[in-house]
């Protein structure tokens, strides 16, 4: 199992085990993170498989590097 999204994608269970918050914190940020666009989930069974959005991300990713670009 991969601990990262490296591989495409991640069980809820593996992504809350990177964590040491209860287990509905990191569904609500997950939650979240999917409303914004930035990661996609599909069920299995009991399971749920998260996976990025790999170009929503470079976007939120360009966004902030934005605000980091030196001003000469």
């Amino acid at each position: 199992m991969t601990l990262n999204f490296e591989g495409g994608e991640m069980s809820a269970g593996a992504i809350a085990g990177l964590f040491k918050h209860a287990w509905p914190t990191t569904t609500r940020h997950l939650q979240v993170l999917e409303a914004a666009g930035l990661i996609r989930h599909e069920r299995r069974g009991r399971e749920r498989f998260y996976g990025i959005e790999k170009k929503r991300l470079e976007l939120a990713r360009d966004w902030l590097a934005w605000f980091f670009k030196s001003t000469g």
